[in-house]
């Protein structure tokens, strides 16, 4: 079957996603293989079912809202592609019943080919909170994540960027100047329960939809990078920050990034 007739079919891939942040590519079709070389990714996996069609509207989309995230966070490509150590997967080794994935033992953040648009910015927050453990906290395994450790009460490598990142933490799991749970991870515990499973409630899901929350409140829009967090049916649940609460994540999330954006730029 030709990319033509294929394209016919019209998956989700085809029909176009919102964004208004710079013209990064000047109008011109990039590669996967730009992508590594311009952000500093260590590979990028194409599935074998994507066709050539596909595969180059995958990689100006993921292009520009990688562009587009870095914009937002204010930040250096190597941010990014974690200092190099972060794999793209599009269309590949997917997981049943999930548009996305970060697979931590390989460092990989894979998006499925019709249903990932949307989730890239979710995954790649799961794969910055597995990264900065080690840089964040005292103690730390290689499986560890930033979210989860410092809710045990791991002891924060004393840094004014690792500050900034802990008031992160605080402000979306604990109630303002309290030890007690944030609204946002009540309701997820709750959706939890109502589920009769433990998903939301993890502290890594709990750390992707806040930070998903923040970069969709920000004035670059980018619909392939993140949607869903004001108005669906994970939304719905209570699940994504609120009101004030949201306010102060998102001032939080502002004041790390741009404190880490020219600290690194200081080093270029």
């Amino acid at each position: 079957m030709s990319d033509d007739t294929h394209s016919q079919k019209l998956g989700r891939l085809h029909k176009g996603y919102f964004r208004n942040g710079e013209n990064h590519r000047g109008g011109a079709d990039v590669t996967f293989a730009d992508i590594v070389k311009i952000f500093g990714f260590r590979s990028a996996e194409i599935g074998k079912w994507v066709t050539k069609t596909e595969q180059q509207i995958a990689a100006n989309l993921f292009f520009d809202a990688l562009c587009d995230l870095s914009d937002i966070l204010k930040v250096p490509n190597e941010v990014i592609s974690l200092k190099g150590s972060l794999s793209i997967s599009f269309g590949k080794g997917g997981k049943k019943h999930s548009q996305a994935h970060y697979n931590s033992a390989k460092r990989q953040l894979a998006l499925a080919k019709n249903a990932g648009g949307g989730a890239l910015a979710h995954e790649w927050s799961h794969s910055f909170d597995h990264f900065i453990t080690s840089r964040f906290l005292k103690s730390a395994n290689p499986q560890d994540f930033a979210s989860e450790l410092w809710l045990k009460n791991a002891e924060v490598v004393a840094h004014p960027i690792n500050h900034c990142l802990e008031a992160c933490f605080q402000s979306m799991f604990l109630q303002h100047s309290s030890t007690e749970p944030s609204t946002l991870f009540s309701h997820s515990a709750a959706a939890d329960r109502s589920l009769k499973a433990y998903y939301y409630s993890r502290p890594q899901e709990v750390f992707a939809r806040a930070f998903e929350a923040f970069v969709q409140d920000q004035s670059i829009k980018n619909t392939f990078l993140v949607q869903g967090t004001k108005k669906s049916k994970e939304a719905n649940l209570g699940i994504y920050p609120q009101g004030f609460e949201r306010e102060s994540i998102n001032a939080n999330f502002k004041r790390y990034f741009q404190l880490l954006g020219k600290a690194l730029t200081r080093k270029i």
